[in-house]
Parts: C-alpha cells; structure tokens; sequence
C-alpha cells in the first residue's frame, strides 16, 4: 500500500446499495484518547443516505460526559444514534484541513483545534490488505464482524472491539473500516487549553455496544445504522 491516506481520503466516496439501512462512507479517527481523561473522535462522511453529507467531532471530558459537535443537525449526524448517551448536542461550524499526506488538522469555530499525524504499522497494514480484498457480501455478515472484532484488538493494540451491535438510541450498527492508519501523533486544545499528551485512558470507554479504542486509529469505510423509528428508538437531543 503506497497511497498516502490523504490521497485515499480525498477520492470521491459512494454508498454500496443496500435496503432497509442507513449508510454513511468517509473517514475519520475512530476515537483518540489523552492521559488527561479527555477523548476525541472524527467522523468526515461526505456521503450520507439520510441527507447531505456531514463533518462531526466527539468529545468526552475528564468526568466522562460526551458532546457531539456537527455541521448538520443532530437528526442527519451522529447523534441520531447516539444522542441518549449526550450531555449535549450542538450545530459548529468544523473543518478538516489536510496538511500533509499523512496528517490533518480538525477545528470546531473557535473551540477547538486537534492536529493528528498518521503513521504506518504491521498491524493495520494487514488489516487493510484483508479489508481491501473482503467482498461487499462478507462485510455484512455479523459472525463475520466478530471475528474481526476478536482479531482486531489484540492485533492493533486497541482494546475491546465491536464491529456490530446496539447503538445508545437503540438502532442496530454495522462498522465497515475497510482502510486503517494507526494515529502517531495528536494534540488539541478545547478553549485554548491543551488537554495533554496522547494515552489510553485508566478504563476504555464505550457508548452502546461501541467500544471507542483505547490507541488513535483513523479509518475510511463506511458505517450502517437501523432505520430510525420514533416508536421504538430514542430521539436525537439528549433529554427529549
């Protein structure tokens, strides 16, 4: 694998069809932690199948409370999954500057900036040869997905993973990270504070069934969510 993850990154990105699911396909860092407590999380998906696509930072202090910044509306983001799991949601303007082939940097408005630097290791190179090479079929199966969730964590370094499983809001998730970067460098200041050097975290954390890695590790695929039903899974906005 000789592209450098910008190059990857920066290719148009489309949907697999697929009915009864909603999809989403880009990239991001799939969490990153800090020594502080603090944690951060990316997801860039130019291509959404419930709207236009969208950038979303996660954030998760030191006392464990999550916010979730988008430049949509909660209903069309992220929090539409995971907002039951929120203290807060909220509409920022956020951008994702590429400055390098292999690093980045994240601002939301003026609260916060986040350099991240993208290495390359023995580990993910395998794993994105396996998920290059995966047909579209076998990434929909969930023995599948647990077995490369029972692979993946030791392999990487990352902690407990799940590919697959429920969501906060109560829809079942698909997680495709068909491409994988370990994150060698990062750092970030939230109002003008940095929040300290990169670290696991004393306890991995985890939001439903998804277990955020306790390494920085960016990705390119897609992910898949159950429809929403307003009878049957919670609202968007924390609280309501």
């Amino acid at each position: 694998m000789t592209d450098s993850p910008r190059s990857i990154a920066e290719i148009g990105t489309t949907l697999p069809r697929g009915q009864g699911q909603e999809g989403f396909s880009g990239y991001g860092v799939m969490g990153m932690p800090f020594t502080s407590g603090h944690y951060l999380a990316l997801r860039h998906f130019p291509a959404s199948s419930i709207g236009e696509g969208y950038d979303a930072v996660w954030h998760r202090n030191p006392a464990g409370e999550w916010v979730i910044y988008s430049s949509v509306s909660p209903e069309a983001s992220c929090a539409r999954y995971f907002g039951s799991a929120l203290e807060d949601v909220r509409v920022e303007r956020i951008s994702v500057i590429w400055t390098g082939p292999s690093a980045f940097t994240v601002e939301v408005r003026d609260k916060l900036v986040w350099d991240v630097e993208l290495g390359r290791s023995a580990a993910t190179t395998a794993m994105t040869g396996l998920g290059r090479m995966l047909p579209v079929a076998l990434w929909r199966h969930r023995a599948v997905l647990a077995l490369m969730s029972r692979v993946a964590g030791p392999a990487l370094g990352v902690g407990r993973v799940r590919l697959s499983g429920t969501s906060p809001n109560g829809q079942w998730f698909r997680a495709n990270p068909r491409m994988l970067w370990p994150v060698d460098n990062s750092a970030a200041r939230i109002d003008g504070i940095d929040i300290g050097p990169p670290g696991p975290l004393a306890e991995q954390t985890k939001l439903g069934d998804f277990w955020l890695p306790q390494r920085g590790m960016f990705a390119i695929g897609e992910t898949y969510f159950e429809p929403f039903d307003a009878a049957r899974h919670h609202s968007a906005r924390p609280g309501s």
